[in-house]
């Protein structure tokens, strides 16, 4: 059982974020326009919404991977507008997981040597991560293929071995960005199956981004992003824009529709 699910701690909070892509003088997009949000430790949140609508663009801006928004985001209470480029980074190495739809194997290395990259690159030996390969590669089903080139994997297995290079790290936080996308019904089922057990075992906070409604019901949580405006879950309603009022700590659903 996941027992950090209890913890009230806030590993991401999203206060009055506002994003738009477009040049001054031209075609101006506002994508997001005060978005809230805010996902405790050991929640499984699943992010919805139809295309266009925001979702990669406000898990992009959570990760790090994009600083040019206006409003406030914190990553286990450190606000990441305010960090310097070197500590920003070391928080991305160290406390979140990256999982994309796209797999970003490196093809001339094997399995078990793509797991690793990131951590030797941010400085570990590969004897201090012998003990936590050896365990996420029976975690993650790959442990009869660590030594298999990626072009010999299917794509679910792929996407295992992003997913064992995420957690190998034992970061904080997952952002999963449509993991399943690329993925036939079955494998997209183990993937999430997959998630699921890391989040109840390994106590890892994970925010996913879906279009699947199926994908979603695997998490603890549903978010729905609207048109980049208004973002609803089955415990908070919480609304982008400014004349829209906070409910109280036990908030009211806003019934999903159309996704």
């Amino acid at each position: 059982m996941n027992t950090a699910y209890d913890n009230n701690e806030i590993m991401i909070k999203v206060d009055n974020v506002r994003k738009t892509f477009g040049k001054k003088g031209g075609v101006i997009t506002q994508v997001l326009d005060g978005a809230e949000l805010e996902v405790r430790r050991g929640e499984f949140v699943s992010l919805m919404g139809a295309s266009g609508s925001g979702k990669s663009t406000l898990l992009y801006l959570i990760g790090g991977l994009d600083r040019d928004f206006k409003g406030d985001i914190e990553i286990c209470g450190t606000n990441i507008r305010k960090m310097k480029e070197k500590k920003l980074s070391k928080t991305r190495l160290g406390k979140i997981g990256f999982i994309f739809q796209f797999y970003n194997l490196v093809q001339n290395l094997n399995v078990e040597d793509n797991i690793l990259l990131p951590s030797l690159v941010a400085g570990k030996t590969r004897a201090s991560l012998q003990k936590d390969l050896d365990e996420i590669l029976e975690i993650t089903g790959l442990t009869a293929k660590r030594k298999q080139m990626p072009s010999k994997l299917s794509g679910g297995q792929q996407q295992r071995v992003a997913i064992a290079r995420a957690i190998i790290s034992n970061p904080e936080i997952i952002l999963a960005d449509e993991a399943t996308g690329n993925l036939d019904s079955k494998s997209g089922a183990e993937i999430m199956d997959l998630f699921r057990r890391i989040n109840q075992e390994k106590g890892i906070t994970i925010l996913q981004v879906t279009h699947s409604q199926k994908c979603a019901q695997y998490g603890t949580r549903t978010v729905i992003l609207e048109n980049g405006k208004t973002i609803d879950s089955d415990s908070i309603i919480v609304s982008s824009e400014k004349e829209t009022s906070r409910a109280p700590m036990q908030y009211s659903f806003a019934t999903q529709r159309g996704y």
